[in-house]
């Protein structure tokens, strides 16, 4: 049996920090930004831990 490929759209979109947990990047930031404020864009640069809940999902697209 072959090995399992990895899921390469998830390798694009997710990222495992030092400590292990997947980090990612928060949506409304790629275009249309003229109508969104200053404050609102700024809260938007960071990226953030995915949920608990969805996080052995990704794990195994990433891992496979």
């Amino acid at each position: 049996m072959p090995k399992m490929k990895s899921h390469r759209g998830a390798c694009k979109t997710f990222g495992v920090t030092g400590t292990g947990k997947i980090k990612r990047r928060k949506m409304n930031r790629s275009h249309i930004l003229t109508s969104k404020s200053t404050k609102r864009k700024r809260h938007l640069r960071h990226s953030t831990l995915v949920s608990v809940v969805e996080e052995k999902n990704i794990r195994l697209m990433l891992l496979a």
